[in-house]
């Protein structure tokens, strides 16, 4: 799955950006996330899959959560982490009613991460492919993502895999033969707020 074509439907992207929204509402409500009927949703909802939630406020970053493993229904995680994503990403304080007016939802859905081969950390930058890889780079028990949006800010590859590698709480130039990376892309889509409530 890229980030322009996929297998999910104008109805099914709907569906989840109202479950992101619901769940937003209902965690300023009453302190915790939604819980989707299951039995009533397209069975594209109901299967395993990961996603990540991102929320603008006003163009800048309010929150970001996600998974990278496919435990749990579709809809399911997507409520989870549009949650978290208003209310436990350490990065911000929690989402207030006062700026539902100008969020923005994003969600991505991700595809099965691939390992990549590589001889070196500059055979690897060579495969990257900007604005499509989303990565996961693993070692001595690290672990750190970029969705494929992030290449909207770091567009250039050795930059990219430097910002990762500090995401992942190594220094920016570290490098090991340990290193694994995998690639998967996502489906993404958004809607302001408003218009999904």
């Amino acid at each position: 799955m890229s980030s322009n074509e996929g297998s999910l439907g104008p109805n099914q992207r709907g569906m989840l950006l109202h479950i992101a929204a619901d769940s937003i509402h209902t965690g300023l409500r009453e302190g915790h996330a939604s819980s989707p009927d299951l039995e009533t949703l397209p069975e594209s909802l109901q299967q395993k899959a990961a996603c990540f939630v991102t929320l603008h406020h006003r163009d800048q970053l309010r929150g970001c959560i996600g998974s990278l493993e496919s435990r749990e229904p579709l809809a399911q995680n997507v409520a989870e982490n549009a949650f978290n994503a208003a209310f436990r990403d350490p990065r911000f304080p929690e989402l207030t009613a006062v700026e539902l007016a100008d969020l923005e939802l994003d969600i991505s859905v991700l595809g099965t991460p691939q390992a990549i081969s590589f001889r070196g950390e500059a055979d690897l930058v060579a495969q990257l492919q900007p604005g499509r890889d989303g990565l996961i780079l693993e070692v001595g028990g690290r672990r750190g993502t970029f969705l494929p949006s992030v290449w909207d800010s770091l567009p250039e590859a050795a930059e990219f895999l430097r910002q990762l590698k500090q995401k992942a709480g190594l220094p920016a130039d570290f490098w090991s033969t340990e290193i694994r990376v995998m690639r998967y892309g996502t489906e993404s889509f958004g809607a302001r707020f408003g218009d999904v409530e």
